[in-house]
C-alpha cells in the first residue's frame, strides 16, 4: 500500500469529514495533536475551523495523503508565521497518520511531502513545529533531519499531574545559492 500526497486539494465536506475522523482517531490512540482521549467530532471540528480559516485567508496549506481507496490516511497543515521579521519560516502542525497505517513509512513519507511543499513557496527558509515531551515523536522528528532548537519546561498539561515539555524543532530548508561562492548550498534535508 502507497498514500498519494497532494498539497492544498480542493476542500469539500468529504476531505473535512476525513480530517475529523483522522484527528480523533490519532488523539484516542494517544497521539499527541492538541487534544487529550477521548477526543469527539465536536472537540475536534472548532480547531478544523481555525485551520481552514488560515487556509482561506492564504496563511495555511494543508498537505494531505490519502490511501489506495482515495481515504484521508495522512495530514499536516503548514502555517506562515505573520511576524514581518519572521517571514523566513513556516510553522508545520498538526502531523497525523492513520494508526493503522503507523510503522510503515508514512509518517516520513507526509514529513518529505511537507518539507516539499515548503520548499516550493518563495521566501522559506526553515520549518518549525513544536511536539510534546515524553511521546518519543522528537525522535522521530530529529530521525526526520529537524533539530532541537528549545524546550519549555513543563509547558503543556496533559493532566492534573501530568506536566510534559514543549519541544521546538527546527529543519533548515535548501537556499539557492551562496552568499560566498554562488553555489547551491544544502543547510539541512530529512534523513533518509
Amino acid at each position: 500500500m502507497t498514500l498519494t500526497f497532494e498539497v492544498d486539494p480542493p476542500f469539500d465536506r468529504a476531505l473535512r469529514d476525513g480530517i475529523t475522523a483522522l484527528w480523533i482517531d490519532v488523539t484516542n490512540a494517544g497521539g499527541a495533536v492538541g487534544f487529550v482521549p477521548p477526543v469527539t467530532a465536536e472537540e475536534v471540528r472548532p480547531e478544523l475551523v481555525r485551520h481552514l480559516a488560515g487556509m482561506a485567508e492564504g496563511g495555511t496549506h494543508l498537505v494531505v495523503g490519502r490511501d489506495e481507496d482515495g481515504a484521508v490516511a495522512a495530514t499536516a497543515f503548514l502555517t506562515h508565521n505573520s511576524h514581518r521579521l519572521m517571514r523566513h519560516w513556516i510553522g508545520l502542525y498538526t502531523v497525523m497518520v492513520h494508526p493503522r497505517h503507523q510503522g510503515r513509512g508514512f509518517g516520513r513519507e507526509l514529513m518529505t511531502a511537507s518539507a516539499d511543499a515548503a520548499r516550493a513557496i518563495d521566501g522559506i527558509d526553515a520549518i518549525r513545529l513544536t511536539c510534546r515531551g515524553g511521546t518519543g515523536a522528537d525522535r522521530f522528528y530529529t530521525s526526520c533531519g529537524y533539530q532541537e532548537v528549545g524546550r519549555v519546561p513543563n509547558a503543556i498539561r496533559v493532566s492534573e499531574n501530568d506536566y510534559r515539555d514543549d519541544i521546538i524543532m527546527l529543519l533548515p530548508l535548501l537556499r539557492q545559492d551562496s552568499p560566498s561562492t554562488g553555489r547551491l548550498v544544502e543547510t539541512g534535508s530529512p534523513a533518509n
